[in-house]
């Protein structure tokens, strides 16, 4: 048969590469500004200004500096900024590049389209840059790892989507007939995360002129299909792309053949289907009805075996070739990032037992958990392939080994002390809050107590964060010298014999899998059935059979000043600190039970979209915060958390007591819950919106003033110093808050405790 000559384009793989290696950056900088202001909360004065003359200032003057942030340094914002570039910015990057480079090689052909390669690059790029200035403005939906809004929503699917074409383009072009198991895991990556983007992203627009929309689902519903999208966001973007670069990454760099063919036909097949069953793990105890969190539970259990296969058929490939590690800082990265995730997916399933769930769900254990996964297994096989490629790419020796050295230990020290004081952390924090005294009541009552008790450990993985970046600023100096040194070729020659068309129908003799393999359209459909099973089961039941969401009547809608509230907390990424949901223990109704003594019940979310019962407890539960405090204590805690609670880790909000409150949509959010989810509204109640909103702002300053003279007088000179400029209290973003937080919880009015008896 004729050899066929053809180049690969090396050109798309640079790009993804640098994006990978800026937006990595960004993405830890970012995490190490989080870290920081969690036991430094005065960060945001300290660079733009402030009224405290116990805090240093790098700007003299007033407060106002920090007003005129509008909360972009909140630490609500930039945390679901760092969790956004560390997955969409950091691993996606990380994989178009690896996936760019290696499908080339693995089918024998060039990419479909050069002029969809580059759409892509620029589309998904454009995307994170949109992301970035959006989450500083506050645009979100505070929905964790999908906050992105609408428009944004629809930029990723997009480029999704020319990726998808791209890549189903050139497995048809290719010249290999079998599929590599690195491919497979590229086709099931691209199948899954297309399905939950799009269902969990399913939200009604305000208007197609403005940025705000509301989920389709409220409560429950949207909760669980959250989870189903957030768990298997680690699933298929944080964990099957990277097993396919693996699998061809890792034979490469040790120069040997994988391990088992037959270990890998088990992992892929059996991962796949695992994983989209185990979302609702991350609901355990809470208002999901049970039968999910069982379901959960149990794939989520299941999953240890398919993931430790695929640990072992990574490590084992090695077998024979140890002593390369020792020479090679390329397998030494990639070695850890395995062992990461073998770590990752055994405490991952442990953690969805109930018996650990009740400890460890809301702490500081499930963020070390997390980051083993992030900066061990994501980060280290982004830096193994980066050392991989760069040498390749510009066809020269790798400028220092001793700095990659360098590099892996400093990462591999940075997670040690990030990972370890998390766990004693969320070990502390786990504990503590279900100490009782011999008298049966709280031992820490006081939240703070809880807080204080950890701030060691923040420390420390802030030094974590500071080890690990520094290891990756080594990495770019290596990069920068080792580019500079070599050739970058564009176009790299290359040749193979065209592929013989021999039909689709499987051969006598030949196996079920190896026919499978050369059969694309098949393979592609047979991992949708697979990837889609779980979801259907899950999600449907629970979105369709009325009984699994028990109604209950004294549940209101949200009226119009405690919507406008509720959007400002999404705004701010209140959710990222404090959740809604208390679970049926004792120590959490008695901690938190307000005037109501209730553990949070399905019913009470049914007006909630999106749900916001948050997945970490830096401060407590807010779910029965209605009536708990005066309104005028949510003033000045919203103003200077540290003058209410001593030693409080909160950020301040002082914008939102100088910002007018802009209602000109507040009748358009009622009427779009009213038209499009059915919320009982009347038509009276949307026409008098504003006047409605007007008396229950009046009431609230009302109470302000009686409770807080000494706001009253500010609110006075502030007055007689503005003139006609002056915007009155009842006009402020504040009122609004205050409205909704003193709702939080109030519909169930009753002294009966009863709470769910676990032992």
């Amino acid at each position: 048969m004729e050899t066929q000559k053809f180049n690969y384009d090396n050109s798309i793989v640079r790009a993804f590469l640098y994006a990978t290696i800026v937006f990595g950056l960004v993405g830890f900088l970012l995490g190490l500004s989080a870290a920081l202001m969690l036991f430094y909360p005065e960060l945001p004065e300290f660079l733009f200004g402030t009224d405290d003359t116990t805090i240093n200032s790098l700007r003299s003057g007033n407060i106002q500096g920090l007003i005129n942030t509008q909360g972009a340094m909140g630490f609500g914002r930039i945390r679901m900024l760092h969790t956004s570039a560390v997955i969409f910015a950091f691993v996606c990057n990380s994989f178009f590049c690896g996936a760019y480079y290696s499908m080339q090689r693995l089918l024998k052909t060039r990419m479909y389209s050069d002029t969809l390669s580059w759409l892509h690059f620029w589309s998904w790029q454009i995307m994170i840059v949109a992301v970035v200035i959006t989450f500083l403005m506050g645009i979100n939906t505070s929905k964790e790892y999908a906050e992105h809004e609408w428009p944004i929503d629809i930029l990723i699917a997009f480029s999704w989507i020319i990726f998808g074409i791209n890549m189903f383009g050139t497995i048809a072009k290719r010249r290999v007939r079998h599929l590599y198991v690195a491919i497979w895991f590229y086709i099931a990556t691209w199948i899954a995360v297309a399905m939950l983007h799009i269902f969990n992203n399913l939200e009604v627009p305000l208007s197609f002129t403005g940025w705000k929309s509301y989920s389709a689902y409220a409560g429950v519903k949207d909760a669980l299909v959250q989870w189903w999208y957030g768990h298997n966001a680690v699933a298929f973007v944080l964990t099957t792309p990277v097993l396919g670069l693996m699998y061809y990454f890792m034979p490469k760099a040790a120069q040997r053949p994988v391990f088992s063919y037959k270990l890998s036909i088990i992992h892929f097949w059996s991962l796949i289907f695992v994983y989209l069953w185990a979302g609702p793990h991350h609901l355990q105890y809470t208002a999901l009805p049970a039968w999910a969190q069982a379901v959960g539970t149990g794939f989520s259990i299941m999953l240890i075996a398919p993931s430790w296969g695929g640990m072992l058929n990574g490590l084992l490939t090695l077998r024979g070739a140890w002593d390369k590690v020792r020479e090679n800082p390329i397998l030494k990265f990639f070695v850890v990032a395995i062992t990461c995730y073998g770590m990752a997916t055994f405490e991952g399933p442990l953690l969805a037992t109930k018996s650990l769930n009740k400890i460890g769900h809301y702490t500081d254990w499930v963020i070390g958990h997390v980051h083993i996964g992030a900066l061990g297994w994501n980060g280290f096989m982004a830096f193994g392939i980066i050392y991989y490629l760069i040498p390749v790419l510009w066809r020269t020796e790798l400028w220092s080994k001793k700095l990659a050295n360098w590099h892996f230990w400093l990462g591999t020290l940075g997670i040690i002390f990030y990972a370890v004081p998390m766990y004693i952390s969320g070990f502390t924090q786990g504990l503590m809050w279900k100490q009782f005294n011999p008298d049966g009541t709280l031992l820490w009552k006081n939240w703070l107590d809880t807080v204080t008790a950890i701030l060691p450990y923040f420390k420390m993985r802030f030094l974590g964060g500071l080890l690990y970046l520094s290891g990756a600023i080594l990495m770019v100096v290596n990069v920068i010298k080792t580019v500079r040194a070599g050739s970058f070729q564009k176009e790299v020659p290359a040749e193979a014999p065209a592929l013989a068309h021999i039909g689709t129908g499987r051969k006598e003799g030949e196996g079920a899998h190896l026919w499978l393999e050369r059969t694309p359209k098949l393979l592609s459909i047979l991992a949708f059935v697979v990837i889609s099973i779980g979801g259907l089961v899950e999600i449907v039941p629970t979105l369709t059979i009325k009984s699994n969401l028990p109604q209950i009547t004294a549940v209101k809608p949200y009226s119009p000043l405690e919507l406008e509230g509720r959007d400002l907390y999404i705004r701010e990424g209140c959710n990222s600190c404090h959740s809604q949901m208390i679970r049926p223990f004792r120590d959490e109704v008695m901690r938190f039970d307000g005037k109501n003594g209730q553990y949070s019940k399905a019913g009470e979310f049914i007006y909630d979209r999106p749900f916001l019962w948050g997945s970490k407890r830096t401060g407590p539960d807010l779910h029965r915060e209605g009536g708990r405090n005066p309104d005028s204590w949510h003033f000045k805690h919203m103003y200077n958390p540290r003058i209410t609670s001593a030693g409080s880790i909160m950020p301040r909000f002082p914008w939102l007591i100088a910002n007018k409150l802009d209602r000109s949509q507040m009748v358009d959010k009622m009427s779009l819950m009213k038209n499009t989810f059915d919320i009982p509204y009347t038509k009276a109640e949307i026409d008098s919106a504003n006047q409605w909103a007007d008396n229950q702002s009046k009431s609230i300053v009302k109470r302000i003033y009686s409770e807080a003279v000494d706001v009253k007088d500010q609110m006075e000179k502030e007055k007689t110093a503005k003139g006609p400029g002056f915007i009155p209290l009842e006009q402020r973003e504040i009122v609004a808050m205050i409205a909704y937080l003193q709702r939080l919880g109030t519909d169930i009015k009753t002294t009966d405790i009863k709470t769910a008896s676990i032992k």
